[in-house]
């Protein structure tokens, strides 16, 4: 049978005059998603996008990636038919012959956006509904809860035929609402924050600080890794490595301890301002969440703020650890997460770190460092070190 998948739109179709620039970006990301697969037709009306095989192509695994591209609220695999309802009759027979002697309830559900076609809504319903007794006299019809729904949509560029659609990813095409700077650690919270920023339609890259040897060669692999899960959902991007080590050993040298967590946070601002800006980017991306370490307390969020160049963006700022972690394993980052690899964070954390810093007080044990040299020397090593994603 000749399969087609119709993705419907999410809050693209609310969109007003600026509606063709959110579809562009949708069908551009489609496009990228099924390019290895095979040849296809990608086109879109009526707030659909429907992508055609041009030749035999594994379905199924197309589906499964179609099923991350943000923007795509529902996506249904449907047999092509002629507008005729006795192609369409022969094409619902044909769909179902492997579903029906199978179940004792169902109902058929119709949809006719191209007001030419001859007979209406309830029409088609009843003489399917009709049609498929016939042929299977065992079934009831259950307008309620039937166990199969028999699904026909008379369309523009023809009809279709499933069996109900599964639930898309949701939320705007990625690249539809600017470009920012995720600060990737190897923790659970970042990448979940990274994914809800894309799910919003930001086109991410990644910044990622290591500090060798205290870090390992698996701490990056690990973080390398999880990046690249994000790319089932963020497209192609940028993953910067900034060389830490000497900013930590300073900051150990020259601080009091209990301000070295919100030094080195602020420096982290800093090169990262300096990354997200020369590459593009309008904000940086953040995996805090009010008071669940020190360094995420309202104070200690002011002061980091305060040595950003950038909006800081932080999706997970209200969310507590336990739905952050539901929706790592959703999104499959879990597991890496939780590898037992140290990140930089975890380097130097001081026994007793303030929880109330004042800003005025911060900036008095900063000027003890070079700041500006520092940073510049960790920017210019995060440009020799960058890893594509895709």
């Amino acid at each position: 049978m000749n399969e087609i998948l119709l993705l419907k739109y999410g809050e693209i179709a609310l969109k007003g005059l600026n509606k063709n620039n959110f579809e562009g970006v949708l069908l551009k990301n489609v496009r990228h998603r099924i390019k290895k697969l095979g040849r296809f037709e990608v086109r879109k009306a009526q707030s659909t996008v429907y992508v055609q095989p041009l030749e035999e192509v594994d379905l199924d695994r197309c589906e499964e990636r179609l099923s991350h591209v943000f923007g795509i609220s529902t996506i249904a695999r449907a047999v092509v038919a002629e507008k005729d309802f006795a192609d369409i009759t022969q094409k619902v027979l044909d769909y179902v012959q492997d579903i029906l002697p199978f179940v004792k309830t169902f109902r058929v559900e119709a949809r006719r956006s191209d007001k030419s076609f001859p007979m209406n809504t309830p029409q088609i319903c009843a003489e399917l509904g009709g049609i498929l007794l016939e042929h299977y006299p065992h079934l009831k019809v259950d307008l309620h809860d039937p166990e199969v729904r028999v699904f026909v949509e008379v369309r523009d560029f023809g009809a279709y035929v499933h069996a109900g659609a599964k639930k898309g990813a949701g939320g705007m095409p990625v690249g539809s609402s600017g470009h920012g700077a995720l600060l990737l650690s190897g923790g659970i919270d970042s990448p979940v924050a990274g994914y809800m920023m894309a799910k919003r339609g930001m086109q991410l890259c990644y910044i990622h600080f290591e500090s060798p040897p205290y870090t390992s060669e698996r701490a990056r692999l690990k973080v390398v890794a999880l990046g690249q899960k994000l790319t089932e959902y963020a497209n192609t991007c940028e993953m910067f490595i900034v060389p830490f080590t000497d900013i930590q050993e300073k900051i150990k040298a020259h601080c009091r301890e209990e301000y070295f967590t919100i030094i080195m946070r602020r420096m982290m601002m800093k090169i990262a301002s300096r990354l997200a800006a020369q590459n593009g980017c309008e904000a940086l991306i953040t995996g805090e969440s009010l008071a669940q370490v020190a360094s995420q307390t309202v104070r200690a969020i002011g002061c980091t703020d305060a040595a950003s160049e950038l909006p800081v963006f932080r999706p997970l700022i209200g969310m507590d650890k336990s739905e952050i972690v539901d929706i790592a394993q959703k999104i499959d980052t879990f597991e890496t997460s939780i590898l037992p690899y140290e990140d930089c964070c975890t380097v130097f954390t001081p026994r007793h770190p303030k929880t109330r810093p004042v800003l005025e007080y911060v900036l008095k044990e900063e000027e003890k460092l070079a700041v500006d040299e520092l940073v510049e020397a960790a920017v210019a090593g995060a440009a020799k070190s960058v890893v594509i994603l895709q």
